[in-house]
């Protein structure tokens, strides 16, 4: 018999289940799930190495604007853009965080191998312009998106390197053998056989499921686990589960040590559910995070006002 759930999350957010099957099938034989533990699973306990700088990094973008742009070989879809990406630096000796590393950029792009540079539209309103060969208004999308996933990548990587503890949200996109997690708040992909995802109902909050190679015999292969943030009342099992991700150039001993330890810290900054609409999965300082990012971003009415007006102020002039 089927069971129905309500899931905790705000329906304006989805649900932290998304199984996307064609991308399962695709990468279902690529993943080994023996790389930790050859035989039956069971759940492993997260330890707290004591780790003393822990940064949480992230990013948000915003589409500001949409553009047309009429050329002589006719109009050309385009947008203007703004991401920011920064870091969350947390003390655990002192204690105490703070918002660190904070980097905004803004973009023009314009499709079908368009260009043109757009004015800027303000003293903090400059954006840079570049082109796109593709003609769909997705692409657009596509390129700001990993012109930020980019910039997030490069900042855990330098604060990996200074020898800080990274949680990164979302996928790694730098498989460096520095000590980064890459923490994924929404399954897309069930990455497990049925004979071992059976040990998700059984992880409690703090314990994780051995370590699994994701992309075995591929080029960026990475090691991944299940990680348990809270019990939900009334959920499933897979209810208050994440999954994170980290290089699998660090040897594997490093890795079960990394994976032990982000393991014990996650539960601790998970969201409580009657404070956050996407707990617990989304950790806490994570969302100060976007808000404080936000702020940097600028008022979005005011930043759509002031392109229509550089915009029009370009069409007269180019008209005089």
């Amino acid at each position: 018999m089927a069971e129905i759930y309500v899931e905790g999350w705000a329906p304006e957010y989805g649900t932290p289940l998304q199984p996307d099957e064609q991308l399962s099938e695709e990468l279902g034989d690529k993943v080994d799930e023996t790389v930790e533990v050859d035989g039956p699973w069971s759940p492993i306990d997260g330890i707290d190495d004591g780790i003393e700088l822990v940064a949480f990094v992230d990013g948000v973008r915003r589409v500001d604007a949409r553009l047309t742009l009429i050329g002589d070989e006719g109009p050309a879809a385009g947008m203007c853009g703004t991401y920011a990406v920064g870091s969350v630096m947390w003390d655990r000796i002192t204690p105490r965080s703070e918002v660190s590393s904070v980097r905004v950029e803004r973009l023009a792009l314009f499709g079908g191998g368009a260009g043109a540079a757009m004015p800027a539209a303000g003293p903090q309103l400059s954006y840079r312009s570049e082109s796109v060969a593709e003609s769909d208004p997705g692409a657009l999308i596509q390129r700001f998106h990993g012109a930020m996933r980019k910039a997030e990548a490069v900042l855990s990587e330098k604060l990996a390197q200074e020898g800080i503890f990274v949680i990164a949200d979302g996928p790694i996109n730098d498989l460096s053998a520095t000590e980064k997690v890459g923490y994924i708040k929404s399954h897309r992909v069930f990455y497990l056989g049925s004979e071992r995802s059976d040990v998700i109902a059984r992880l409690e909050p703090g314990q994780r499921t051995p370590l699994f190679l994701i992309g075995a015999g591929g080029a960026y292969p990475r090691y991944s686990w299940y990680v348990r943030l809270a019990d939900v009342p009334g959920g499933h099992m897979w209810s208050g589960v994440a999954r994170a991700e980290l290089s699998s150039h660090l040897d594997l001993e490093t890795a079960k040590r990394v994976a032990n330890r982000a393991t014990a810290i996650l539960p601790r900054v998970a969201s409580p559910l009657h404070v956050d609409a996407r707990a617990p999965q989304n950790l806490v300082p994570i969302a100060a995070l976007e808000r404080d990012l936000r702020r940097h971003m600028g008022d979005p009415a005011f930043v759509y006002r002031a392109l229509r007006e550089a915009a029009a102020t370009t069409m007269v002039g180019s008209q005089a």
